[in-house]
């Protein structure tokens, strides 16, 4: 037990770094092109818009998916899974907090899976707070735009 949780904190931890520097990069994205387009990037026409929020989209699929490879690839080497397919599954539902079945991953290692499902779900909903980040400017700008009337 002690070795599963050693290396599922050693995983956490390389998860939570990767994690950070891939939405620091998608943020000096941002701003780079905000850089270059001489304006916020919440400025300029919609199709703008919607290439902006598919690259960020994008980008965190990105950054997800390495992070599902990085444990698929320890589940592999370590021998928990039988192959490397099977580890990319059992590792994408654990981290997704979906964990259908753990009768995949060799018993003295099923502890790793619970941990990548707990290392997941706060990695998604760092995602999404992100995201929202990046997007609430938009419906900000809307706001201010619309011109509001008084009915008497």
């Amino acid at each position: 037990m002690l070795n599963e949780i050693a290396l599922s904190t050693l995983l956490a931890l390389l998860a939570v770094s990767l994690h950070g520097f891939g939405l620091l990069g998608l943020g000096r994205g941002l701003e780079l092109y905000e850089s270059r387009a001489g304006r916020s990037y919440v400025e300029g026409p919609l199709w703008q818009h919607a290439l902006l929020t598919i690259a960020v989209v994008l980008g965190l699929f990105v950054l997800h998916g390495v992070e599902i490879w990085m444990y698929a690839a320890v589940f592999k080497l370590i021998g928990a899974v039988p192959d490397l397919r099977e580890a990319v599954y059992f590792s994408s539902i654990s981290y997704g907090s979906v964990g259908y079945d753990d009768s995949l991953m060799a018993p003295e290692w099923r502890l790793l899976g619970a941990f990548e499902g707990v290392a997941g779900a706060i990695l998604l909903g760092w995602s999404i707070a992100f995201f929202v980040s990046v997007m609430t400017p938009f419906n900000a700008r809307k706001k201010r735009g619309r011109v509001h009337h008084d009915i008497p």
